[in-house]
């Protein structure tokens, strides 16, 4: 009897175990760094401040590991010697020696994808912008500028390493430049 009492729980446990492990994995997939380094979430959708703009979409980052080769100088003693009148004489010297070597280095690379909306393709500014700001782990920032001016939705996507954070601002322009009702930086990725 106690055998069997055993075998049943150890069966229910793996019941509870199976169960629980796809929700708990189900939880986590979504905006949250896994183990391997990688990062998924939506963003969006933000608005520009008069609603005839609007951009969502989609941010992946992956962190991609890889040997660099590189140059060292490295002091070794060496023993030099030399024949005098007869007499080997020797003594140690230290002496540079160049060797290749490799260290582990990790690149984040980041692809951001979206679609820009626009709610007013006529009149006088007739187009939706969609600006992002990438700031990277060095401190540089470099920015990307998508535009909309036609009744569809407009697909985008840029790519690049090491980002820190990255910013969206929508607002409402002419084919050339933003011009005004910006949505102000909204939020599309940060770095833990």
């Amino acid at each position: 009897m106690r055998f069997a009492t055993r075998i049943l729980i150890g069966v229910a446990a793996a019941a509870a175990v199976t169960v629980a492990a796809p929700v708990a994995a189900g939880a986590t997939t979504t905006g949250a760094a896994t183990p391997s380094g990688t990062y998924s979430d939506s963003w969006g959708p933000y608005h520009s401040s008069d609603h005839k703009a609007k951009a969502k979409g989609h941010v992946e980052v992956e962190k991609k590991t890889y040997k660099h080769w590189h140059w060292k100088t490295v002091i070794v003693p060496k023993k030099v010697c030399k024949w005098h009148d007869g007499e080997k004489k020797c003594w140690w010297v230290k002496k540079e020696v160049k060797k290749r070597v490799w260290e582990w280095k990790h690149v984040f690379r980041f692809d951001v994808h979206g679609k820009l909306y626009n709610d007013k393709w006529w009149g006088k500014n007739k187009c939706a912008w969609t600006t992002f700001k990438v700031v990277t782990t060095d401190g540089d920032t470099s920015y990307e500028r998508f535009k909309n001016c036609w009744k569809h939705p407009k697909h985008f996507s840029f790519s690049g390493e090491n980002a820190a954070h990255i910013y969206v601002n929508v607002s409402r322009g002419n084919h050339w430049n933003p011009k005004g009702w910006h949505s102000g930086w909204q939020d599309v990725y940060h770095a833990v």
